[in-house]
């Protein structure tokens, strides 16, 4: 850990003592999780300060009153996978997910029978909330006749009364109010129900405001901690600040939009403040990948803002820009103020860290990619049976990390930045290898000239793939993926006779 202050480096064996897990199983803190969408590392201007124009004062200040993770990252360069990640343990193409996301009027991705974070946490004394967007699939019923209805058209909403058998509040959760995604916005849900229509630009108040009633309701019960997940739906598209926020930033309507979602950020902070709960409430804020080619990336270079900060390429790639988060934590009295991690995580891993937060083993068969990253909350070294961390694009391309190594199984950046596979020379190897400390922006492939480090990450990407999980779960527990259709190399033939037998062993 590289500390911001030298008050920082001197905490940190005493913090490490405050953290053991026998005290926290007792304090139960609050756990508030932020969740942005399309918000590039770049665009909070604590972790960019030389390119990042955008002003972020809320999360500035979360950043200074906590810890900043530099080598954080999404568990997909797109929002679904990543958000089964999160509220899971679990990489999201062990599923049928293989690519892109899901489109709402269909079951719940997540099995009615698999542990998430939130129905771990109630199952400690926790009473669970989340506020935003889902994006993760249910369905809708017709509230006389109980029928399913049937999506027909991308702009099929589902009319104020319809009832949802398998959302949010069937996975685990006390409280919802939201919706399911970009594309379904208008339709605003609460708990089990859609309650109302309304236009998109109001959306991102009603989250702020329903954040702030939800802390308020439960600081009268302080007996019970709470966990709140607020999955924004912003700056995502539809890119739509209010009339107070537009033009603002004196960039562009996505960096009026970032500035809009930052302010929601400290209006949350504000109202634990005001309740007395800030001290025991553990606080992280972070994104669901990369900022989308629909901010105008190249409009804000030329204003001087670089989204991701110097990383190559945005949201859906397979490059850094696509996946690597800001991720910031903020704990009074357990988290130094002013620093920093460099330690490689991933969003994944809230699910280990609540377990080890609250002193509870994690149950059977759940979180099977998870590792948890309290120690480094102290400056300790997190210790993990994982090997390193899967990367995954939005067309289902594979890349692994592992210490300082990047091994992408692709030609280009798999996702919407150029060049992109089809765009490649045919003489341009199969695949990419990076060194991350010498060259973070991906710019010098090392792909043929390390074939030792190549053999040994595909080798260990093969096996946190096929069997099941990239942890060592309890003695003698085995996992499995969901499906066989996991293919590795997308631009290789033959590849899905590999595959089919490694998950038949």
């Amino acid at each position: 850990m590289k500390n911001r202050t030298l008050l920082s480096s001197l905490m940190g064996g005493a913090l490490a003592a405050l953290l053991s897990p026998s005290l926290l199983a007792g304090e139960k803190p609050n756990i508030v999780f932020i969740l942005c969408d399309d918000l590039g590392y770049g665009d909070i201007q604590a972790l960019n300060p030389k390119h990042g124009k955008i002003k972020t004062p809320s999360v500035d200040k979360l950043a200074a009153e906590g810890m900043i993770f530099t080598d954080a990252h999404s568990g997909s360069a797109v929002c679904t996978p990543t958000r089964y990640g999160l509220m899971t343990g679990r990489y999201s193409w062990r599923t049928t997910l293989q690519r892109g996301v899901v489109q709402g009027f269909k079951q719940n991705l997540i099995a009615k029978d698999r542990a998430t974070v939130a129905s771990f946490l109630k199952a400690q004394g926790y009473h669970t909330g989340i506020v935003g967007k889902w994006h993760l699939n249910f369905q809708y019923a017709d509230a006389t006749t109980g029928e399913i209805i049937q999506r027909k058209g991308r702009k099929t909403l589902a009319p104020v009364g319809s009832k949802i058998p398998d959302g949010p509040v069937t996975r685990g959760f006390d409280y919802f109010h939201g919706f399911h995604h970009a594309g379904d916005m208008k339709g605003v849900i609460e708990n089990d129900t859609v309650i109302a229509h309304e236009d998109e630009i109001n959306m991102l108040p009603r989250l702020t405001r329903k954040a702030v009633e939800y802390i308020e309701t439960r600081a009268t019960k302080k007996e019970t901690p709470f966990f709140l997940y607020v999955p924004y739906g912003s700056p995502h598209a539809p890119i739509v600040p209010t009339k107070e926020w537009l033009g603002k930033s004196g960039l562009n309507i996505h960096a009026d939009f970032v500035m809009q979602t930052d302010d929601g950020v400290g209006q949350i902070m504000a109202a634990l403040d005001k309740h007395g709960l800030t001290k025991n409430t553990l606080v992280i804020f972070s994104a669901d990948n990369g900022t989308s080619k629909g901010a105008n990336i190249p409009e804000l270079a030329k204003k001087g803002h670089w989204v991701s900060a110097g990383f190559r390429g945005s949201k859906a790639d397979l490059w850094d820009g696509g996946h690597r988060v800001p991720f910031v934590v903020r704990w009074p009295g357990h988290v130094a103020a002013g620093s920093t991690s460099d330690q490689l995580i991933c969003l994944t891993d809230l699910f280990a860290t609540t377990s080890d937060i609250t002193g509870k083993t994690l149950p059977a068969d759940s979180a099977e990619d998870s590792v948890s990253f309290l120690p480094a909350l102290s400056g300790a070294k997190i210790v993990s049976t994982r090997a390193g961390v899967i990367h995954h694009s939005i067309s289902g391309h594979f890349a692994y990390r592992q210490g300082k190594w990047k091994l992408l199984l692709a030609k280009g950046s798999a996702g919407w930045t150029g060049p992109k596979e089809g765009e490649m020379p045919k003489d341009t190897p199969k695949a990419q290898l990076y060194d991350m400390v010498k060259d973070p922006g991906e710019t010098r492939n090392l792909y043929q000239t390390n074939p030792e480090v190549v053999a040994r990450l595909l080798a260990q990407l093969k096996d946190d793939v096929f069997s099941g999980r990239s942890t060592k779960g309890a003695e003698g527990e085995k996992s499995k993926n969901d499906t066989d259709e996991i293919s590795l190399w997308k631009n290789e033939k033959g590849d899905k006779a590999i595959r089919k037998k490694r998950n038949k062993l």
